[in-house]
């Protein structure tokens, strides 16, 4: 733990920093929600405490666990949802940042059981196609982290809607997995509006396909 006091350090700062993105864009509600980002070169991750108010999470709050989701630095327990993050960490390797929230569109899609098409440009950039949706798990083991992997293992997207719970986002650090966040409760919400108007066209594959690339690979400096 002493070697990597400094990232350790830093990334209390940016984890803290980042929950106040949730926040801002309306995304949590109460407690509920968290961002974490894994350690690197090291089995460890850094979490929000379990059922601390926004307005009191600074640097100092947040806690440090290994990567099955012990308690190895922080004096508050970790989030409820840390075996879960633990687990991604565990199983994908390219994974730096993990998020969950409730934000209320995407969660209308998870609670409906129901993938977002890919019917906008946004969502192809992002999400590389369909937004999928995750099986029904119980929270406080990795039942929901194996759900998790499992989905997003068969698709390119960065976030996954998990039955009757709501949405986890992953990044190649934490804030790209707030910012998959943020755009997936926009899109959520878009295509909910589309759904009012009629029936939304999807995209063609080859056209998402090249979208995906050009965001990905391209797009900004």
């Amino acid at each position: 733990m002493r070697e990597h006091e400094a990232a350790v350090r830093a990334l209390r700062q940016t984890v803290a920093d980042l929950h106040t993105e949730l926040t801002r864009y309306d995304l949590v509600t109460w407690t509920a929600g968290n961002v974490s980002a894994r350690v690197p070169g090291a089995d460890l991750m850094v979490i929000k405490p379990s059922g601390v108010s926004y307005d009191d999470l600074g640097p100092e709050s947040m806690v440090v666990t290994d990567l099955h989701g012990e308690l190895v630095e922080g004096d508050f327990a970790p989030s409820s949802d840390t075996a879960a993050h633990a687990y991604v960490y565990r199983h994908m390797p390219e994974v730096g940042g993990v998020v969950h929230t409730h934000s209320s569109y995407a969660t209308a899609w998870a609670a409906r059981g129901e993938p977002i098409p890919c019917v906008l440009t946004m969502i192809a950039d992002e999400f590389g196609g369909d937004i999928p949706v995750g099986p029904f798990a119980m929270i406080g083991d990795d039942s929901i982290g194996r759900g998790i992997v499992e989905t997003l293992r068969e698709n390119r997207s960065s976030a996954v809607l998990m039955r009757s719970h709501g949405p986890f986002t992953v990044g190649k650090d934490a804030r790209a997995a707030v910012k998959a966040a943020v755009m997936l409760e926009d899109v959520a919400k878009t295509v909910h509006f589309a759904y009012q108007l009629g029936t939304p066209e999807p995209i063609d594959r080859a056209s998402v396909d090249r979208l995906h690339e050009r965001y990905q690979n391209v797009y900004g400096q």
